[in-house]
Order: C-alpha cells, then sequence, then structure tokens
C-alpha cells in the first residue's frame, strides 16, 4: 500500500485496506462504510486528503464500538426477559402457595398481604432515605471551609455510619462534636434537629431546628419541622405562624395541615379544625387522615360521617385497631348492636399487645380529644401513637423538594 493512499479501516479488526475494498485483507469481514462512489474506481478521480482519511479511520472505529455496544445491549435485553420469566413464575408459585395455605387456614391471606406491602413500602422509603443521605453529607463536607477538616470529616463520616446501623445516640453525640466544629453548617444542624424529631425527642428538636431556621430561613422543610415541634411543646401561635408560611410557600402537606387541625382541636375550634383535617385528607388520602376526621365528626355529633370516614379507614388498613374500636362505640351510640360486635370482633383480632401496651376493652364513653390532649400531654403527637408516627413521617419527608432555597 502506497504511503500517501487512503485507506478504509475494518470495523472489527481496524486493518487498513486500500479504498473501493468490499471485504478486509486480515479477517474477511465485510468493510460496512461507504467511502466513494463506485464510478471513482474507475474514472481515475483524485481519492481524497489525508483529513479524509482520519475522518474514515475515527468513523470506523466508532462503528465498530457501536456495534460492540449493540451486542452487550442485545445481551443485557435477553438476560432481563430471563429474569422477569424466572420472576413471574416465581411470583406465581407464591400465589399458588399462599391461596392453599390460605385455604386450609394456615395463614390469614389478606394479613399477609398487609405485611407484604407494608415491608416494600419500608424498603423503598429506606432507599431513598440512604440516597437523601448521601447528598446530604455531600453537602455537609462542601460546606466547611476550617482548619480542622480531617478531623470534621472523621466526625461527619463516623455519624452517618452509627446512623445506618441504628444507632443513634452514638451517632448523635457524633454529629453534635461535628457542630462544635462547625456552628454555621446550616445542613449539619437540620439534620441533627431532625434525626432528633424523629425520635421525638422534642426539646433537643427545638434547639436545633430552631438554629437551622436562623440559618436557613428559606427552607419550608426545616420551618415546617420548628412549627410543628413548637406546637407539641404548646407554642400555638408560633407553630401556626411557621406552618401556615412553611405551607403557603412549600405547598400542603398531611404533616402541616393536621398539625394545623390539632392545635384548633386543642382551642374547642371544631369547625377551624375540621377545615384542616379535610385538607390533611386532600393532601394524604391515607386511613389515619380518614380516621382523624372520623374521630372529629365523632366529637361533633356526626354520627353518619363519622361512620363513613372509619369505616374508610378500615377499609384501607383492616388491622386498623383504633379505628375498628371507635367505629364499634359509635355503632353502640347509633343502637346498631350487630354492627358494633363485629367492629369490636374485628378490632379484638387485630391487636397486638406490643403495639399499644394496652389490651382493647369497650369503654362506654369514649372522646378522642379529650383523651388526646390534657394539662401534660403533648398537643400534636399526645394520645394517639399511631397518629403521631404518621405525623412525623409525612414531615420528615414533606416539602424536601420544593424549598425556595436550596440547603447549602
Amino acid at each position: 500500500m502506497q504511503e500517501n493512499e487512503i485507506v478504509h479501516y475494518c470495523q472489527k479488526c481496524l486493518a487498513a485496506n486500500s479504498l473501493g475494498q468490499d471485504f478486509c485483507s486480515r479477517c474477511g469481514t465485510r468493510l460496512m462504510i461507504v467511502v466513494e462512489p463506485a464510478s471513482m474506481r474507475y474514472d481515475g478521480l483524485d481519492p481524497g486528503t489525508a483529513n479524509d482519511e482520519h475522518l474514515l479511520e475515527r468513523i470506523s472505529v466508532l462503528e465498530n464500538r457501536i456495534t460492540r455496544l449493540t451486542d452487550r445491549i442485545e445481551r443485557t435485553l435477553d438476560l432481563l426477559l430471563r429474569q422477569a420469566q424466572n420472576s413471574y413464575l416465581d411470583r406465581a408459585l407464591l400465589k399458588s402457595l399462599i391461596g392453599l395455605l390460605t385455604a386450609d387456614e394456615i395463614i390469614d391471606g389478606e394479613k399477609l398481604e398487609r405485611l407484604w406491602q407494608k415491608r416494600c413500602e419500608q424498603d423503598s422509603a429506606e432507599q431513598e432515605q440512604n440516597l437523601r443521605r448521601d447528598e446530604i453529607r455531600s453537602q455537609i463536607l462542601g460546606n466547611y471551609h476550617g482548619p480542622e477538616r480531617t478531623n470534621f470529616e472523621r466526625l461527619v463520616s463516623e455519624g452517618f455510619l452509627l446512623l445506618e446501623d441504628g444507632a443513634l445516640d452514638n451517632a448523635l453525640r457524633a454529629l453534635q462534636r461535628a457542630i462544635e466544629l462547625n456552628p454555621s453548617n446550616s445542613t449539619l444542624v437540620a439534620l441533627v434537629g431532625e434525626q432528633f424529631f424523629r425520635r421525638g425527642r422534642t426539646k433537643l428538636a427545638r434547639e436545633y431546628l430552631g438554629r437551622a431556621v436562623a440559618l436557613l430561613p428559606e427552607d419550608n422543610h426545616v420551618l415546617l419541622l420548628l412549627g410543628l415541634v413548637c406546637g407539641d411543646q404548646g407554642e400555638t401561635e408560633k407553630a401556626r405562624e411557621l406552618i401556615e408560611t412553611a405551607t403557603r410557600r412549600g405547598g400542603s402537606s398531611f404533616a402541616a395541615h393536621y398539625g394545623l387541625g390539632r392545635l384548633f382541636a386543642a382551642e374547642e375550634k371544631w369547625q377551624d379544625a375540621l377545615r384542616e383535617f379535610k385538607r390533611a385528607l386532600t393532601a394524604k388520602a391515607c386511613p389515619e387522615a380518614h380516621y382523624a376526621l372520623g374521630c372529629l365528626y365523632y366529637q361533633l355529633g356526626e354520627d353518619e360521617f363519622a361512620t363513613t370516614h372509619l369505616q374508610k379507614a378500615t377499609e384501607l388498613d383492616r388491622a386498623y385497631v383504633e379505628a375498628f374500636s371507635l367505629l364499634g362505640l359509635l355503632y353502640q351510640r347509633r343502637g346498631l348492636e350487630d354492627l358494633a360486635s363485629q367492629a369490636f370482633e374485628s378490632a379484638t383480632a387485630n391487636f397486638e399487645p406490643a403495639a399499644t401496651g394496652r389490651p382493647i376493652l369497650r369503654p362506654t364513653a369514649p372522646e378522642p380529644f379529650k383523651t388526646w390532649i390534657g394539662k401534660y400531654k403533648r398537643l400534636l403527637t399526645g394520645g394517639d401513637r399511631r397518629l403521631a408516627e404518621a405525623l412525623r413521617e409525612d414531615a420528615l419527608t414533606a416539602l424536601t423538594k420544593n424549598n425556595s432555597q436550596p440547603k447549602t
């Protein structure tokens, strides 16, 4: 081959071939790039320039890589299809097994389904939480510019590892020491306050969330958490102002409207509480939202509306003990003894002593808001553990993606 002759590189072995050659002289592969019309082989035209040779080389190499990538994608697709088929067969086998065990009354199919859905939701929430923690960790480290960076990074990394392992107390001690090295790190301060809020430790949550709001006054998520903590401690006016501001700027959430409803209920402003509970249901149609409305309608004597929402709560969660209990009491008040007995039986069947620490009884005159609110009880989380958990769970994820100002 002459020194200045334009060559056609093979897309498989990258061997140089003369222009117009159909097959590679080394491996015999059909050359796929057309670099000149067929007539040029005979009319004696100038074959091109050195720049053309360079471009042809690049195109040939690129085409070879695309071919290899296509092969890999095809193999991956085939593997995914086989895995999907195997998953379908496994699921069919499990459904058949569950159906057989349910028919023999060995297991409760509905309860198993509920447990499976709950586990899937927990796994999904845990994955999202881990992704968010990675992002927060990067923000915390990126926000530090002091002289003790090595020690700061060690404390932060130790704290995050302990959080993942569930060692909350040790994790928070490490993160608190990191805050001492960088008190103005708003993301770190907010994280510590959020962790105290998650565990219901309102006094410490109030301290750190207050510091975080001072550093990040436009962060609606932190603003909401601080408002809920203030409300739980009885600072109703400050709580209402913070929650309404966060809601106005960041949007509605179950936690915000349920919290406002509980504040109005504590002041016996029932119509205002009813408005907020309805908004909470609109924001998140969960069993707890229906149950809260059922309790309020029960308090107001609106038995039909109370029955509707309590029935909806038990339809969404067939193991909602408190909803079944109140529904039974409501039926008793309406004189429907048979339905009341069925509701109490459902409550008893789903009762788990470890969950509440007390047996299911048939109190003669239960009034939810009188048991929720008292001189020594927290205004937002007192009286009902499940509603308190629902409030915290929603608050921890609310307004995290639509803040007026991102965390830095």
